[in-house]
C-alpha cells in the first residue's frame, strides 16, 4: 500500500513473515534508487529490528501485528516499525563484545548492535499505545 510516497506493509508477528518483509524493504528501497548494498545494509537492519519485535515485544506472540512503513525524504529513507508489545529500552542496552560472542560461538544478542551498524540513523520512540523503531538511511 502507497499513500504520499510512503509505502505501508502490516505482518503478523511470525519469523515466518520474515522473507516477505525483506523482500518488501529490498522492493522499496531499489524503487528509491538505493544501490545493492546499501540494500543489503536496510534488508538486514530491518530483518534484525522485526526479529527483536517478535522474540523480545511479543514473545512470538503470532496474534500481533507488526508495521513496517518506508518513506523517502530529501534523500534519506526512514523505515518504521511499529508494534504495541514490551517496549525495548535504549538506555539498558550495553553493546556486545563480538570478539567474545564469536569465540564462545553463542548466537543472538548482537542485532541492535548490526542496526546501528548498517543504519546511519536509529531512534527508539516509546508512545502511549505502541513502541517506534525508526531508521534511517542516507541515499548516496
Amino acid at each position: 500500500m502507497t499513500i504520499n510516497n510512503t509505502y505501508k506493509l502490516v505482518v503478523n508477528a511470525s519469523t515466518r513473515r520474515l522473507a516477505e518483509v525483506r523482500q518488501f524493504v529490498a522492493d522499496k528501497a531499489m524503487h528509491f534508487g538505493f544501490d545493492e548494498n546499501q540494500i543489503s545494509d536496510i534488508r538486514l537492519a530491518v530483518d534484525e529490528a522485526c526479529t527483536n519485535i517478535i522474540k523480545h515485544a511479543y514473545k512470538y506472540d503470532e496474534s500481533q501485528n507488526v508495521e513496517i512503513r518506508l518513506k523517502l525524504e530529501k534523500n534519506k529513507l526512514c523505515v518504521s516499525l511499529t508494534d504495541t508489545g514490551n517496549a525495548f529500552d535504549p538506555n539498558k542496552y550495553s553493546k556486545p563484545d563480538i570478539r567474545e560472542q564469536m569465540k564462545s560461538k553463542k548466537r543472538g544478542g548482537v542485532g541492535v548492535y548490526l542496526i546501528r551498524k548498517l543504519m546511519d540513523d536509529v531512534e527508539y520512540l516509546k508512545m502511549d499505545d505502541h513502541n517506534m523503531i525508526r531508521m534511517y538511511k542516507n541515499l548516496n
